[in-house]
């Protein structure tokens, strides 16, 4: 008689009471059956992803990092990968991308994620000050091509700037986890190195892993860092003198972006040059563009347009649209355009109406506009 291991499965009591629950949950209208549950279990939930706050650590002035643990529903991720944080704020529900920043290996199914918060950023403003253990969040399946590759490439050069550390240090960690033992280097740029998130993980790591480098530069404490100053080809030469053969990740502001895309372009490797921005370019309307009304369809609300983009100028109106990650990736935001013509502030493409969905957060108004909102 033939013998053997099963696989490991889901145990089937939990299996079978999760698809009971869903076959259950229309019936029990007008609110389902998470709605009951979730006044005692807040995390669970029979097809939303979310997850408890188990730690929380302000290890920097102006950070936070988050441990969660998600519910079941959550099918893990790989490293550099981001997931779309909801919160409730005031009563109402406000949605951020964050990056990952453990490892996406090895045992548990708990998630890491830094936030740095920005003076604007009503989200991030209130991770960081009112963020607790034992609270619920909303979570998105985990999403981007941002990730680090499944065979070891010879070279791996990781580049970050601010809180762009955190995809690059899941990158890092997983690395580290699979046992690769070829060279890698991490640069990162901070404006200060009391902002540096995970700096002394990373002393650390450099002074005790197989063929792991460091370099830190802080921009606003020149003599403080290993190197001074902004990315440029001597940055990349004192950094990784191989640079022009490795594999390249790089996540951070919009002109840290700009830089590595224009020195890879250069040596005829952009192809090996992989990008993650967690900021919106600053869009500068061209001349003669800006003049314009913006119509509120759906309001009946009329403004003229001051060359921003639709989800801000809808704000300043008074109106409330949901939104997410405010940088056209959620598609959170998306609203039909009615008339008139938006050009995209990423991209700088132009699309003209009726009856065509845009993401307002990165749709700016030329000339004349209607949306429905």
């Amino acid at each position: 008689m033939a013998t053997g291991v099963l696989p490991a499965r889901r145990p089937l009591p939990a299996r079978l009471l999760r698809q009971a629950l869903r076959v259950f949950n229309a019936a029990a209208t007008p609110y389902g059956v998470d709605r009951y549950v979730e006044l005692v279990r807040p995390s669970w939930s029979s097809n939303e992803i979310r997850a408890k706050v188990v730690r929380v650590e302000r290890s920097t002035p102006r950070s936070v990092t988050l441990t969660l643990r998600p519910n079941g529903n959550w099918a893990g991720f790989q490293a550099g990968q981001y997931t779309q944080l909801s919160v409730e704020i005031d009563g109402v529900r406000h949605t951020r991308c964050y990056s990952m920043a453990n490892a996406a290996v090895g045992p548990g199914r708990l998630i890491e994620l830094s936030v740095t918060a920005h003076p604007e950023g009503r989200v991030s403003q209130h991770l960081r000050q009112a963020a607790r253990m034992g609270q619920t969040v909303g979570l998105s399946a985990a999403q981007g091509a941002f990730t680090l590759p499944e065979c070891e490439p010879p070279r791996l050069l990781l580049i970050s700037g601010g809180s762009g550390i955190t995809p690059v240090m899941s990158m890092l960690r997983t690395r580290c986890a699979r046992d690769w033992t070829n060279p890698v280097t991490f640069l990162h740029y901070a404006l200060r190195e009391a902002d540096m998130l995970y700096r002394d993980e990373l002393e650390a790591l450099a002074a005790t892993a197989a063929n792991v480098r460091l370099v830190r530069v802080f921009t606003e404490e020149p003599g403080r860092g290993d190197l001074d100053g902004f990315l440029t080809a001597a940055h990349l030469e004192a950094t990784e003198p191989g640079w022009a053969e490795a594999e390249a990740f790089v996540c951070g502001p919009a002109p840290l972006m700009d830089s590595a895309r224009e020195l890879f372009a250069r040596v005829g490797r952009d192809d090996h040059l992989h990008t993650e921005a967690f900021t919106l370019a600053q869009f500068t309307a061209e001349a003669g563009n800006v003049d314009g009304t913006v119509r509120f369809g759906a309001s009946e609300i009329g403004v003229a347009s001051d060359g921003r983009p639709l989800l801000i100028q809808a704000e300043a109106a008074g109106l409330a649209p949901l939104s997410g990650c405010r940088m056209g990736i959620c598609h959170t935001c998306t609203r039909r355009l009615c008339a008139g013509v938006v050009r995209d502030a990423v991209t700088g493409d132009l699309t003209n109406g009726p009856d065509v969905n845009i993401r307002i957060c990165v749709s700016v108004p030329v000339g004349d506009v209607e949306i429905d909102l």
